[in-house]
């Protein structure tokens, strides 16, 4: 069971960093009014500026939710080991 709780946190963590990073790109858009520099854009000129202004934002946020995920892993394991001490 305990690497079901392992798989689970995984995923929970994947799907946690792709929500993060539509929410920075998002917000990315409707605060400065262009496409977040994602590099694959030939298009969009981009300032070295807002490429490491965006690349800090998105680096900060998915950081914090890998810790996050990491966090509640761990508790939902600790959880889970109480409770079999008490069976």
């Amino acid at each position: 069971m305990n690497i079901l709780i392992k798989l689970l946190g995984t995923g929970v963590s994947l799907l946690a960093g792709y929500v993060g990073t539509k929410v920075v790109d998002t917000v990315w858009e409707k605060s400065t009014g262009t496409r977040p520099p994602k590099g694959d854009d030939d298009d969009v000129p981009t300032t070295l500026r807002s490429a490491l202004t965006f690349a800090l934002i998105s680096a900060s946020v998915n950081a914090i939710i890998q810790v996050l995920a990491n966090r509640g892993t761990q508790r939902a394991i600790t959880r889970y080991a109480k409770s079999q001490d008490i069976v």
